[in-house]
């Protein structure tokens, strides 16, 4: 992504890749906290099984065969990423993710969601080595989804690899998680994400390298993050200065705010309160995004966020 720092799961997670190097079968469940870097690792584990050129002594791959140079590209004929859809029929974001049945069989894919189907995906040979199909969220599969894949995953056309990505395993359907060997994949430790940022030439940043906790995800989106984190100290900055420069500061963080990164900033910036002032912040936090889900006033909406803020924060 644009301003990213560009991760490198050999480097922060290079375990993992020696374990999928090593694995033989059909399935590979990875577990692991949000933006971690399940994705970065799955797609440099499709990298390795279709690299035709002299790989890494952990098995990764070599960055410069025809093979690596397309998905280095994206555009990988072999490798099919599947996702939650993201919106409702009438074209609303989707409050609640799933991936249903017609991600994996045309003739179920009613709505359209998906433009390449996992049935069809896997009849064809594949282009360079090994075809591998990406579940990025496999705790959202629906029953009838999971059911499909089972003959699949089990008996794969052509030596196919499922790597399935989960945050809460307790929510995979256990015939997915039986099928799969678990791989887990753990934060990095903050010197190594330092050393990414220095790699990358970028100075490392001690509140980014905090705020990251090892999730390589985060230095991916770097600067949307650094952003982020300003408008949650500039709010911060406002919130004792009196009810009306925190009002003020909450439009200005509804004209910038964004989903992904402003919540969890916002808790970081908080974090040094006493528990029970921050318990209250997260409620109020909550609220917003409950408001905003629920395509409430967004205007409204933020400004009582900065009022319930300041009375959390015993700032009122």
């Amino acid at each position: 992504m644009s301003g990213g720092v560009p991760t490198s799961p050999a480097t922060l997670h290079p375990q993992v890749l020696e374990q999928a190097d090593a694995f033989r079968g059909n399935a590979l469940l990875l577990s692991g906290p949000a933006r971690v870097g399940k994705l970065a690792v799955a797609r440099a584990i499709a990298a390795a099984q279709n690299c035709t050129g002299a790989r890494g002594p952990g098995g990764e791959a070599c960055g410069a065969c025809p093979s690596c140079r397309a998905m280095a590209a994206g555009s990988h004929p072999d490798v099919l990423l599947v996702e939650p859809r993201a919106t409702t029929a009438t074209g609303k974001a989707a409050r609640r993710k799933l991936i249903p049945i017609g991600a994996v069989l045309e003739a179920r894919d009613k709505a359209h969601d998906y433009e390449v189907h996992v049935f069809e995906f896997l009849e064809v040979r594949p282009t360079h080595r090994r075809r591998v199909v990406i579940v990025n969220g496999a705790e959202h599969l629906g029953a009838e989804a999971a059911n499909a894949l089972l003959k699949l995953v089990e008996e794969p056309p052509h030596r196919a690899l499922f790597l399935f990505l989960a945050e809460d395993m307790r929510a995979v359907l256990p015939t997915i998680a039986s099928r799969s060997a678990r791989v887990n994949v753990s934060p990095a430790s903050d010197r190594a994400v330092e050393r990414a940022m220095t790699v990358a030439g970028h100075a490392p940043d001690a509140d980014l390298v905090e705020f990251a906790a090892g999730r390589a995800g985060v230095l991916d989106d770097v600067e949307r993050v650094r952003g982020a984190l300003q408008d949650a100290r500039d709010l911060g900055a406002a919130l004792p200065e009196g009810l009306l420069p925190a009002l003020e500061a909450a439009e200005a963080l509804e004209k910038r705010f964004d989903p992904a990164w402003h919540p969890e900033a916002l808790r970081f910036t908080w974090r040094h309160h006493p528990a029970h002032q921050r318990a209250r912040a997260d409620s109020a936090l909550d609220a917003l995004q409950g408001a905003l889900e629920a395509y409430a006033s967004p205007s409204l909406a933020f400004q009582v966020f900065a009022l319930a803020l300041r009375d959390a924060l015993d700032l009122a």
